[in-house]
């Protein structure tokens, strides 16, 4: 078993509860932006651009900063990206186009992250409206899951002229943006407006109204010209090991939730927890229990740190934290009487490579151990929506592992009405922000030429500034 932990004096703790979970990263001031701005070489062919899932047009935008254009470089991401302020925040920009940046060799590669959320901040603060709704063409469209993909295909239909519904099952609109970040990383509000923004465009959102339960997909067939489903991925699957139902075993997604729509005073937590899973969501449980003030939090994970899902740059930051690493451990049972006390494991070994790619963890025999803990965490991936797969398995549409099948160039599944993006076709590939914008402004121009015919780019472009027709993003 290897074991990562690095005691340090957690600064953070000097903070006052509400000073911890302000944004990680300070907004830059108009004199940073400009500095960083005049840093970019404006590639030709820019590699940052190619490596944007979005395509947004990176050198335009930052140029644009380093002259005064504040508000041109915030349109020139939004024509792109209509949640530019939430992927400023969320994208792995280290992975993409930061990653890509060319000076990234020798110096410090350009904050492309940062710069895009000056740019966004500053239209939010002076409330500019950059698009309109588009000339009512008589089609009408429904969004089933108003999160990333959701808004985003939403958008782009209303800016052609769309009558567009969503219907999202939850409070609240945004999808992950809104419950599924951690608050340090996106405040709620930030999600919120960019609802508020795709609603200004009339489109209509109806919370509270879960497809399948309170209205059918054969009723939706019927009222609307197409569907767009965006139903994401469901909660955290159960690990199957006894103890689970104990009090003080939580799921995941719904502990990060509590940050965004509880006071953090009210959130209660352990003292001593277990992460079980060393994805992204699992460093996310992690670094959030920290900051509330668990003493000790070690993440449980079966296989080696190479073999781990979360970025590395996440992995940095959790130690970074003070979270404790414990691989090739597995968890078999969680230990209390009438509420969590420990959680009993074995070591594991590393075997051939899985159906993943990934070597396959195997027991070490006569290797159990006890972590003492009075929280345990679970982080070890999401649900699919079997009862949606069911339903649009009998509408002919087909899956692979619990994933829509789509075609790639329009985001349209087996069934001639009806489209699908976001965590629920990505059956491979990194699960992003980012990507499931691209998945519905790829939607939308297919919606858009079955119904209504090829694009004039360049009109189109002209009139509503609409990525979602050229798919560039060069401006």
């Amino acid at each position: 078993m290897a074991e990562h932990y690095k005691p340090h004096r957690y600064k953070a703790w000097e903070l006052s509860l509400e000073e911890r979970f302000q944004e990680y990263h300070p907004a830059l001031t108009e004199r940073e932006a400009v500095t960083e701005a005049n840093r970019c070489l404006y590639c030709y062919d820019a590699p940052c651009m190619v490596a944007c899932p979005t395509h947004i047009d990176i050198p335009t935008f930052i140029k644009k900063i380093s002259t005064g254009n504040v508000k041109g470089s915030a349109k020139t991401i939004l024509e792109a990206n209509l949640m530019g302020a939430s992927c400023s925040r969320v994208c792995p920009v280290e992975e993409l186009c930061e990653g890509a940046c060319v000076l990234k060799a020798d110096h410090k590669p350009i904050m492309i992250g940062r710069l895009q959320r000056y740019s966004m901040d500053y239209a939010a603060d002076k409330k500019i409206k950059f698009f309109e709704k588009g000339k009512a063409n008589g089609f009408k469209v429904a969004v089933v899951g108003a999160g990333p993909a959701g808004l985003s295909c939403a958008g782009e239909l209303a800016k052609l002229g769309f009558d567009v519904t969503c219907f999202e099952k939850k409070n609240w609109a945004g999808g992950l943006d809104t419950y599924g970040i951690v608050v340090f990383r996106e405040p709620v509000e930030v999600s919120l407006a960019e609802v508020k923004m795709i609603e200004d465009l009339g489109v209509k959102i109806r919370t509270n109204v879960a497809v399948g339960k309170d209205i059918s997909f054969d009723e939706l067939l019927k009222e609307y010209d197409a569907i767009f489903v965006s139903v994401g991925l469901g909660n955290v699957p159960d690990m199957s090991i006894p103890g689970e139902d104990l009090p003080g075993c939580l799921d995941g997604l719904e502990f990060i939730e509590e940050t965004k729509v509880m006071p953090l005073n009210q959130i209660k937590f352990g003292n001593r927890i277990c992460v079980i899973g060393a994805g992204n969501t699992g460093i996310d449980c992690a670094t959030i229990a920290r900051r509330l003030g668990s003493e000790r939090v070690n993440i449980v994970y079966r296989r080696s740190e190479a073999e781990m899902p979360a970025y590395h740059f996440e992995y940095e930051f959790a130690m970074g934290e003070g979270v404790s690493f414990m691989f090739l451990t597995q968890p078999v049972e969680i230990i209390g009487n009438g509420k969590v006390e420990g959680l009993k494991c074995v070591r594991m070994d590393l075997g051939q490579p899985d159906s993943s790619g990934r070597r396959a963890p195997v027991v070490v025999p006569n290797s159990e151990f006890v972590i003492p803990c009075d929280m345990v965490i679970k982080a070890i991936g999401q649900k699919k929506h079997n009862e949606v797969l069911e339903t649009l398995s009998n509408l002919g549409i087909k899956d692979i592992k619990g994933y829509i099948v789509v075609d790639r160039e329009t985001n349209r599944t087996m069934h001639p009405k009806i489209f699908a993006g976001g965590d629920c076709i990505r059956h491979h590939g990194e699960a992003s922000t980012v990507m499931a914008v691209q998945d519905g402004k790829i939607a939308a121009k297919g919606i858009y030429r079955q119904l209504v015919g090829e694009i004039d780019e360049q009109s189109e472009h002209a009139k509503t500034g609409c990525c979602a027709a050229s798919g560039a993003g060069k401006h």
